[in-house]
């Protein structure tokens, strides 16, 4: 079974994030692999330990990205691949038609990605990707099974959990509670140094006709900072009139 794993390198979610005219600093900030991304490798890795094959990562980014391919190689990933998209600037649109080059010449039976990254979270990267594949995709995934060409996957909707039955390939994106992702080992760490990492410039791909960005940034704020939450008491008509009264003057929502 040929196993495709989307990656994306953000900033540490332990990380103090520093705005600087609109934009996040990115100098002497420490990268990871997106948290949901994790959940992501882990799935692949067991599923190819189930039904063997292999497991190969792909990412979209700086050169500084190829520190989340060799942490995915040292979990046991067998490959990976990175396109080199240094000094660009690509939105969810643009990374996802990158993505199709790539692998639409690539014999694959599942892609698995995370459900949002944590920088961003838009939550848009797999279901571009699988409508530029044109393959099924079901996102938040809590479960996933194979029987023979067809996949089981259990997911979460709206509280409730749904079964939903597909045939491969397909696309899938993974979220908290789907497993546990392992620690990379010593001997894997030893491993990933010796596994491969394929280089992909945009050039390369021929793309300069259809990069052109649909989404534009013109801010990044931090959120307005919460008060202290307050707590009525007496009789319940006096707590709804206060209540009314706060919610006109302060919230003023009403």
């Amino acid at each position: 079974m040929n196993i495709i794993v989307l990656l994306k390198q953000t900033f540490d979610t332990e990380e103090k994030i520093v705005l600087e005219m609109g934009t996040v600093r990115e100098e002497g900030g420490n990268f990871i692999i997106n948290p949901y991304d994790e959940y992501a490798i882990e799935a692949a890795i067991r599923l190819r330990e189930e039904q063997g094959g292999e497991v190969t990562v792909i990412t979209v980014g700086p050169e500084r990205a190829e520190n989340v391919l060799r942490t995915a190689l040292a979990m046991g990933a067998d490959k990976a691949v990175i396109v080199n998209s240094e000094d660009l600037n690509l939105d969810e649109y643009c990374t996802a038609k990158i993505l199709a080059v790539v692998i639409k010449n690539s014999e694959f039976d599942i892609i698995f990605g995370g459900n949002v990254a944590v920088d961003y979270g838009s939550g848009q990267i797999g279901p571009r990707l699988a409508e530029e594949l044109n393959i099924p995709q079901v996102t938040l995934i809590t479960n996933l099974e194979i029987d023979g060409n067809e996949a089981v996957i259990e997911r979460d909707v709206e509280g409730d959990k749904e079964i939903v039955l597909v045939s491969l390939p397909v696309l899938v994106t993974a979220q908290q509670g789907l497993n546990e992702p392992r620690y990379p080992s010593l001997p894997g760490i030893m491993k990933a140094k010796k596994k491969p990492i394929e280089w992909l410039e945009i050039d390369d791909l021929n793309l300069d006709d259809i990069l052109e960005v649909k989404t534009i940034s013109t801010e990044t704020y931090f959120p307005t900072k919460k008060g202290a939450g307050r707590i009525l008491n007496g009789d319940i008509k006096d707590q709804v009139s206060v209540l009314a009264a706060l919610l006109r003057s302060e919230a003023k929502v009403i």
